[in-house]
């Protein structure tokens, strides 16, 4: 049997106030359902950079091996541009990562109205990424994938039209 191991650490301050104001703020930006999330993305990031500042000081092939690995797998997920160096990689936040969220994607192509309705949808079954169905809110959506997201049509339907109420014509002939 596969024993799984928590993808995440929390903080070792607990209880920072300039830190729990910063990851509300981030919360509720890219509406988050809770804490763990958000250090998730953060121990995703830790790892990212630990491993450029592990090629830092290696010169020759073990270096040009791992950076192009890296550098490649961040361009897939459409984290860097690609002509990117390892600098580019240790300059990454939080924010990059939890932008590449299918939540967001959701939100910022303009398939819902707010994030949170996003991840609704996404959990409902309602979101399709080329042509499957995905229900993880945080599953990250690499660069080919970017233009494959789409909505069931009845849903998209009721995203338009719902709380709009369409004038009549001689409503706006009268006006």
């Amino acid at each position: 049997m596969r024993r799984l191991r928590k993808k995440w650490v929390r903080p070792f301050k607990r209880w920072d106030k300039r830190r729990i104001i910063e990851e509300r703020k981030l919360m509720k930006l890219y509406g988050l359902k809770n804490k763990k999330e958000l250090w998730r993305a953060q121990a995703e990031l830790r790892r990212i950079r630990a491993f450029a500042r592990k090629l830092l000081p290696l010169s020759g092939p073990a270096r040009e091996k791992g950076e192009k690995e890296l550098l490649g797998r961040l361009y897939r997920l459409g984290l860097l541009p690609e002509n990117a160096t390892l600098d580019d990689v240790l300059s990454l936040t939080v924010s990059d990562l939890l932008e590449r969220r299918l939540q967001t994607m959701v939100w910022r192509k303009g398939l819902a109205r707010t994030v949170k309705q996003a991840r609704q949808f996404i959990v409902h079954g309602h979101v399709y990424v080329g042509g499957r169905r995905v229900r993880s809110p945080s599953y990250w959506v690499k660069r080919g994938e970017e233009n494959q997201i789409s909505l069931d049509p009845h849903i998209y339907d009721y995203v338009k039209f719902s709380g709009e109420v369409e004038k009549k014509p001689s409503e706006e002939v009268a006006a």
